[in-house]
């Protein structure tokens, strides 16, 4: 016979012709397995490519230019806030600010010639002195003139203990003004008088 049959049975042929199918059937299974592998392999290297160098630049950007326009919004909304505010301060500055509180205006009393004699001149000298009374408190003047009396007789007393010596000694004025101003607020109660000037005030 001239047909020869292969071991198993099958003849040579047929034997051939399988092992052709078997290995064109595993190239095969391999060739359509590729694309799915080459797809789980360059995933992850695309995504991570596509995220840093594309995605990441725009939100930065986008976060710089959101902050930017935020930062001048809130600038314009201090400056307008500002304005509606008080329209003025801006060209009054600092006096603007100042003239919240009216500045309490000095008053001024006038105390003339209180005379006295000097301490251990028996009465052959005496010291003449005017000062006047400065106070910033609403009502000084009719504080002072309503305890006048009572002012002029600490004056007095406080004079009249002073000897030459003390009075010729640098500072005897200054000495005199600060006694006189304790005396007196003592007197009137808390620091209603704030200054004492001599405007005369002279030894014979």
């Amino acid at each position: 016979m001239s047909d020869k049959k292969a071991e198993g049975g099958k003849p040579e042929g047929e034997a051939k012709a399988a092992a052709g199918d078997a290995n064109q059937g595993g190239s095969g299974g391999l060739k359509a397995w590729m694309p799915l592998l080459v797809t789980i392999v360059l995933m992850p290297v695309l995504a991570f490519t596509t995220t840093k160098f594309l995605i990441l630049p725009k939100v930065v950007q986008a976060r710089g230019g959101a902050g930017e326009a935020a930062g001048h919004d809130t600038a314009g909304g201090e400056s307008g806030h500002d304005a509606a505010k008080d329209p003025g301060d801006h060209g009054k500055g600092k006096e603007g600010k100042d003239a919240k509180g009216p500045a309490k205006k000095k008053q001024t009393v006038p105390i003339t010639k209180v005379i006295v004699n000097v301490a251990g001149s028996m009465g052959a000298r005496y010291l003449m002195a005017s000062f006047t009374l400065v106070g910033t408190q609403a009502d000084f003047k009719t504080i002072v003139e309503e305890n006048k009396d009572q002012l002029l007789d600490l004056a007095n007393t406080a004079m009249a203990t002073k000897t030459i010596t003390e009075l010729e000694k640098p500072g005897a004025r200054n000495q005199l003004r600060a006694e006189l101003m304790s005396i007196f607020n003592n007197a009137l109660g808390g620091g209603i008088i704030q200054e004492i000037y001599f405007t005369e005030f002279a030894v014979q």
